[in-house]
């Protein structure tokens, strides 16, 4: 449950215990004493002061903590001291404390309790995420929120606020709203969520962080379904939407600077049978790294694919189902062909990322603006390369057909399971299919796979009757063979998996495709050519991640399916 690994390091003389205590009791950093002392870190020094103090040593907050010793605790010591119930016994309790010098925290738990408390020392970062876990985000300022609410009754008011009168709430009720809503924001940053889910159920608020593509339930604390409204109120006023309408949608946009780092925030509330619903989606500009080779392309798929969007003139289409990372490659595709020579437009709905040097249009589809309109305006611009968002019906469809055949490069994206898929959808339009055939050059589909941890994945030897009738012979015959398993530590939360990385699936448009997609053979047989010609399947480019060790078997079943 806890690890000793103070042991690897020498234990601190009194007068190193002396400085740590006087930098503890500051409230100052420890890498520069730890640096002096000729120790790598700051866990090192904190582990090497609990060796030298006689103390257990808590390596990270992947522990098993005693229910009845975190229930039976006062909340306002864990807040007040920074500490944490990790174990409790007959007359005794193991507590997780940050300052081991800090008499008056272990002292205030003994008298509260009436126990003899034996404190065990963690880093700082340890005990913020064990609160979290178990007592969920948002549990210090709930706690505060409550007793103000004790005090006055006046936070219960916010709740049955509808108007813009919420701004002239108590100052400070509206402080301790701002830092929930912010905690929640700031918790969902810090764990790389891509969206945030704040859903009204009929037992409460239920809060949930989309990580790597999956949705994570977020503790919290039964307190803060009381808060509910205000939460919601207050993500109102913050993307600019109207408090006081709650029967229909409503979208809006948060800017923020949270950490240093510039995060947007597209908002999207819908009434739902309880209460309202918002889901965030987060764009943290600080990430933004646009590059085919970053984004998990073999290079057999990066040479080919970097011949298309090279070419000039014809249709390159990126197809998957909706967060499956096409926006990313075109982007990541515009990057690598953007040039003072070569103007881009682009018409997106909405615009995820600004790009510099690039020219983005919105689309405006209340004031007649759609992709349609915005492509035959763009033509008159005299661009080289035009992205459309998305073809979504016939008169995009023949646009983006007659811009090709006008010597205009044209990107966009399509919702298809496969490649081979695209041409029949573009025929199912209304697009002749000889103009299909003429103008798509290419179309990559893709889908996203979590990446494993590198921190924690387990090798492990497979057994052939647990994988798939289509993983490839030839690895299974290596003896140096071998697979893995997510494990689980503080570095991905304990998911095993880290990030996320693409799988591709590259058609490239022959001779014998255009001739069978003008007499509007089905896709099957499309995908058969395809791939007799060299084209490697999702599953295909899934089973290579899988065995170079980027990813696991149960990630390539979960976004494919058998060919």
């Amino acid at each position: 449950m806890i690890a000793n690994t103070g042991a690897l390091a020498p234990p601190l003389d009194a007068a190193q215990l002396r400085r740590v205590a006087e930098h503890l009791d500051a409230g100052e950093g420890l890498d520069g004493l730890a640096k002096e002392f000729a120790l790598s870190g700051t866990k090192d020094l904190l582990a090497s002061s609990a060796r030298a103090l006689g103390l257990e040593w808590i390596a990270n907050d992947h522990l098993d903590v005693a229910t009845d010793a975190v229930e039976r605790f006062p909340i306002k010591l864990i807040h007040r001291h920074e500490v944490f119930p990790v174990e409790r016994g007959d007359g005794w309790l193991k507590l997780a404390v940050t300052n081991p010098f800090n008499f008056d925290a272990i002292d205030s738990v003994a008298s509260a309790l009436g126990i003899e408390v034996r404190p065990a020392l963690a880093e700082q970062e340890t005990v913020q995420r064990l609160i979290k876990r178990y007592l969920g985000v948002g549990a210090e300022t709930i706690d505060g929120l409550v007793a103000i609410q004790r005090q006055s009754g006046a936070v219960e008011m916010l709740e049955e606020i509808d108007t813009e009168g919420l701004e002239d709430a108590d100052g400070v009720q509206e402080a301790s709203v701002v830092r929930l809503v912010n905690e929640i924001l700031a918790e969902a940053i810090e764990a790389r969520a891509s969206d945030i889910h704040v859903e009204s159920q009929e037992a409460g608020l239920k809060l949930r962080y989309r990580i790597d593509g999956v949705l994570q339930r977020q503790p919290t604390p039964p307190a803060m379904n009381q808060f509910r409204a205000a939460i919601i109120s207050r993500l109102k006023i913050m993307a600019k939407m109207n408090i006081a309408e709650k029967r229909i949608p409503q979208d809006g946009r948060i800017k923020l600077r949270i950490s240093g780092r510039e995060i947007d925030i597209r908002v999207s509330i819908i009434p739902m049978l309880h209460g309202e619903g918002v889901v965030m989606r987060v764009l943290d500009k600080s990430n933004l790294a646009f590059s085919l080779r970053g984004i998990g392309m073999s290079e057999s798929v990066y040479q080919q694919f970097d011949k298309l969007i090279n070419m000039p003139h014809g249709i390159v289409l990126v197809t998957g189902p909706t967060g499956s990372g096409k926006t990313t490659t075109l982007y990541s595709a515009l990057a690598e062909i953007q040039s003072e020579d070569c103007k881009i437009i682009t018409t997106e709905d909405p615009i995820e990322y600004q790009l510099e040097g690039i020219n983005q249009i919105q689309v405006q589809q209340k004031v007649g603006l759609t992709f349609a309109a915005c492509l035959r305006a763009i033509l008159r611009h005299d661009p080289d390369v035009v992205l459309v968002g998305e073809i979504r019906d016939l008169e995009t469809a023949e646009n983006a057909t007659q811009a090709s055949l006008t010597g205009h490069m044209v990107f966009s994206t399509l919702h298809t399971n496969d490649a081979a898929g695209a041409f029949m959808r573009l025929c199912d339009m209304g697009v002749e299919p000889f103009l299909v055939a003429s103008t798509v050059e290419g179309v990559l589909a893709q889908r996203l796979v979590r990446v494993l941890c590198d921190e924690c994945k387990q090798p492990y030897m497979p057994n052939r009757d647990d994988l798939p009738d289509d993983f490839p012979e030839e690895a299974l015959s290596d003896p140096r063979f071998r697979l893995f398993h997510p494990g689980g530590c503080e570095h991905c939360r304990q998911t095993g998996y880290r990030g996320r990385k693409g799988i591709y699936e590259l058609l490239v448009t022959n001779e014998k495709i255009r001739q069978q997609v003008t007499e509007q053979v089905s896709s099957d047989v499309i995908k058969k050519t395809a791939t007799a010609a060299g084209m490697a399947t999702l599953r295909d480019d899934g089973w290579s991640k899988v065995i170079e060790g980027i990813t696991t078997v149960d990630e390539v079943l979960r976004v494919t399916k058998a060919d």
